[in-house]
């Protein structure tokens, strides 16, 4: 259609214009006919879309006037629609929504195209409506796709104060009210995975572990802190397999998992293992992808994370040192024979069968078996730290610290 056509079309614009209001009320009556969802809109929302209707009409005598989409840019037509609606409305109406609307209302438009149109233009108004329509619901998903981009931007920041928060252990209000506000539903357990991140954008790159954490029914909350990748889980029952699904949201690198605790109140406890993972878990080359926090209790004592020593004291040699001495005494004959089970039996004067049902009660009192290379590694730790200091509380009695949980326990 050319500035010519709008020219022919001057009686049928001037016709338009003297109906827009009486088209936008029966495209509302229509609405409420049709659509039974419409009717329980609220009064204010109802009052937006009215609002729309209005513009629509306006736009479509602009759209008339000014050559039915031969000027430069149309759609600075056809965006204009809705700029008289608020944002929230977007939130407040689906997209799927909003093209049941624009349909009604082209629906009464087509429908009055013998009243509206001057004799000889009726075909000529229908093309120009069908055009309109067209870029009408373009239109309409550029509104939404915007609203998405601006809401998944916002959503990403205030993730990242929510992980900030848990890393600084704030108040527990605090989390609550920055989790109610993205919809967490707190569904226990809860843990905290940290790895390296991706690179690239942010908001994507927490949409890629958001699809795939939907993909396998847990609940995520995510956050980019520098170079590092911060994920909450929720509702995995085995936070470390459920980790192990989403490892193609990181980026190279460890990943490690800290201990599940029973909702995101607790879960500064888990954020705070699981980041002294990341940072000690380069010493254990051969570690697994991903990786438990508990896992790495000795990189973490070495550097210098006292969570990780209290664990190994209190988790580890306190238990021993309850069990009675024989056991202490066989672990460190049995190092001091470089493990060999044999030469430890003849140090302790005892029968090798004895030596092993000791070593058997050790891994069953700790978690950790000497026989096995990392764990006699994490036990020697134990030993260390808990002879530096034997009078550290956790040794039971009045004002022992809380249980510390470590490996198989």
């Amino acid at each position: 259609m050319t500035e010519a056509d709008g020219g022919e079309l001057a009686a049928t614009l001037r016709r338009i214009e003297r109906a827009a209001g009486t088209l936008a009320t029966a495209s509302m009556a229509r609405m409420d006919e049709t659509l039974p969802w419409f009717r329980g809109l609220p009064a204010e929302q109802r009052a937006w879309v009215m609002l729309v209707a209005q513009s629509g009409v306006s736009s479509l005598v602009e759209w008339l006037r000014h050559g039915g989409g031969a000027r430069e840019n149309p759609q600075e037509v056809s965006d204009e629609v809705f700029a008289s609606a608020p944002r929230a409305l977007a939130r407040s109406i689906s997209l799927q929504q909003t093209v049941a609307l624009i349909k009604v209302t082209i629906d009464v438009v087509e429908e009055q195209v013998p009243e509206l149109a001057a004799p000889g233009e009726e075909q000529l108004l229908r093309e120009v409506v069908l055009k309109f329509s067209r870029e009408i619901a373009f239109a309409a998903a550029r509104v939404y796709a915007r609203a998405a981009e601006t809401r998944g931007a916002w959503d990403a920041r205030l993730q990242a104060l929510l992980v900030d928060a848990l890393l600084r252990g704030d108040s527990s209000d605090v989390l609550a009210s920055r989790a109610a506000a993205l919809g967490w539903a707190d569904a226990p357990p809860v843990s905290v995975a940290v790895g390296r991140s991706p690179g690239g954008e942010v908001a994507a790159v927490l949409h890629t572990l958001y699809r795939a954490a939907r993909r396998i029914g847990v609940e995520t909350i995510g956050g980019v802190h520098g170079d590092r990748l911060v994920l909450v889980l929720g509702g995995a029952v085995d936070p470390l397999a459920a980790t192990g699904r989403l490892l193609g949201g990181f980026g190279d690198g460890p990943v490690v998992v800290g201990p599940a605790v029973p909702s995101l109140d607790e879960a500064t406890d888990s954020a705070r293992a699981a980041l002294s993972g990341f940072r000690a878990a380069p010493a254990w080359p051969g570690a697994p992808r991903p990786v438990a926090a508990v896992d790495l209790l000795p990189e973490r004592a070495l550097a210098g994370d006292s969570e990780a020593r209290r664990g190994l004291r209190q988790g580890v040699y306190a238990p021993l040192v309850r069990a009675g001495g024989e056991l202490l005494e066989t672990m460190d004959a049995f190092f001091a024979a470089g493990g060999v089970l044999e030469s430890a039996a003849r140090a302790l004067f005892v029968h090798p069968n004895t030596v092993r049902y000791r070593l058997r009660r050790i891994a069953d009192v700790t978690g950790f078996s000497p026989l096995t290379p990392r764990d006699a590694f994490a036990l020697r730790m134990a030993l260390t730290i808990g002879r530096l200091d034997p009078a550290a509380p956790g040794f039971g009695g009045p004002g022992h610290e809380r249980p510390f949980t470590t490996k198989g326990s």
